[in-house]
């Protein structure tokens, strides 16, 4: 069991989150253009696994607010979490190197 910091609830079994890709990435505009092409091409701009990753993540379980997530991809490790709309998170806020 992996244990994730929600910014609001504090730490919470990983069971409890939903994963809502990578941040600072903005989707496809508009509703009709979800579909073909420019949903393909929105889901392939991950920049791929390797290093530090920014991501979303939401709380389903709990308070259901969306947060931001600084982790390590090649050891899952969570670094930093951050509220929406705040700077970015940075390793040291949450401690420790990937």
């Amino acid at each position: 069991m992996r244990l994730i910091p929600c910014p609001w609830c504090g730490l919470r079994d990983e069971a409890e989150y939903r994963y809502g890709g990578e941040a600072h990435v903005s989707g496809a505009a508009g509703a009709d253009a979800r579909a073909g092409a420019a949903w393909a091409d929105y889901l392939d701009r991950s920049a791929g696994p390797g290093g530090l990753v920014a991501e979303r993540w939401r709380h389903d379980s709990g308070c259901r607010r969306w947060f931001n997530v600084l982790r390590s991809a090649d050891s899952r490790r969570i670094l930093a979490v951050g509220k929406l709309g705040e700077p970015p998170a940075t390793v040291g806020e949450f401690g420790g190197d990937p």
